[in-house]
């Protein structure tokens, strides 16, 4: 059965064993000069992984490769968001400020890789480079939050995210800790509406709320086929009345994140 053009995370997975071959050298080999391990050469190769800039700049080293694969790391982070994702994508990257409500999952800006990847993976909607593609944009997104000059970023998530197990144990494991690390930082806010909430203006569904750096309000809203983008003010204010009420149930910054302790003693 045709599985569908290549990729580009492909196409850079057989241009690194094309050229492993050339020089002579197994997966092993390769693995031992870059100091990686043979099995994540192994899955670069088949598109299985996106690489780090690191391992592909020592992969351009010791296939005296001249930056070529540096060069197609670049085409694979390019191409790696959906075509219609690609404007949220640029809003994130020049928003002063960014609310987001989810009441499944961990919002994308605070996912680890682990996490990030059995969510893509769920319900096996994707072929494996097109998860690892993904991934590696959901990766790259959340360096809006370490740039010298981050937005402001308020999440509010619904109690029942933090109980849903997304992988294993040891994903989640993961999670809960990098959650607590990344909301030690003063631009980051989480916060968590209860279970004895009840019944709450944010179980419509997920949305975004970024404020740009003239004051104007852009939204996105998620659905099972593409993510809307919309700065109508009739669909603004809906969506900053539905935040103000979400943020009216929810926990404080402070109770939140001893929820977040409390729970993360049920995944280890």
């Amino acid at each position: 059965m045709d599985s569908g053009p290549a990729s580009t995370l492909e196409f850079l997975g057989a241009e690194l064993r094309r050229a492993r071959r050339e020089r002579g050298l197994s997966q092993e080999e390769l693995a031992q000069q870059i100091s990686y391990s043979s099995s994540l050469v192994g899955m670069v190769e088949i598109g299985h992984r996106t690489p780090s800039q690191d391992f592909i700049a020592r992969v351009d080293g010791a296939l005296e490769a001249g930056g070529l694969f540096a060069r197609l790391l670049t085409l694979v982070r390019a191409d790696a968001a959906p075509p219609w994702f690609r404007e949220w994508i640029s809003v994130e990257r020049d928003a002063t400020m960014i609310r987001w409500f989810e009441p499944s999952l961990i919002p994308g800006l605070l996912q680890t890789e682990a996490y990030a990847r059995a969510v893509l993976r769920g319900g096996g909607m994707l072929r494996e480079p097109e998860v690892e593609q993904r991934v590696g944009s959901r990766m790259e997104r959340q360096s809006v939050l370490s740039r010298e000059q981050p937005p402001e970023f308020v999440a509010v998530v619904d109690e029942a995210v933090l109980r849903r197990g997304i992988g294993d144990r040891a994903v989640m494991v993961e999670q809960f800790e990098h959650l607590l690390q990344v909301t030690e930082q003063s631009h980051v806010d989480l916060h968590v509406v209860p279970a004895e909430a009840g019944m709450h203006a944010g179980l419509a569904g997920p949305f975004i709320l970024a404020r740009m750096a003239e004051g104007a309000e852009v939204a996105h809203l998620d659905t099972a086929l593409r993510a809307h983008v919309t700065d109508r003010p009739d669909d603004v204010d809906n969506l900053q009345r539905r935040w103000e009420s979400l943020r009216g149930e929810a926990l404080p910054r402070r109770a939140s994140r001893d929820l977040v302790r409390e729970l993360a003693t049920s995944w280890t």
